[in-house]
């Protein structure tokens, strides 16, 4: 993904998520600041599709899950949130 800095002042973390709840793109927090993410390429896409789908099949029968750019996680030990393109996680 591109990420592009956006000219916005700095955000708490509430003030961002309800400003995000507003907008039609995704945006990383990082450090107050706020960044639109662009879309990828197709081999970007290509390697993530495989990716979790190798990640997930390994995970399957256990009590993770994968997910995908589409779900926003915090960044443990921070106030940052990013969509990341793959990720796991215990339930």
């Amino acid at each position: 993904m591109i990420v592009a800095k956006d000219n916005t002042p700095q955000l708490t973390p509430e003030e961002y998520f309800a400003w995000e709840e507003q907008q039609l793109e995704k945006h990383e927090y990082i450090n107050g600041q706020v960044y639109t993410m662009g879309g990828g390429s197709v081999n970007h896409s290509r390697i993530i599709v495989r990716f979790t789908t190798i990640i997930d099949t390994h995970l399957d029968g256990s009590n993770c899950i994968t997910g995908n750019s589409d779900l926003r996680i915090n960044i443990v030990g921070t106030n940052n949130y990013t969509y990341p393109d793959a990720q796991q996680f215990s339930f």
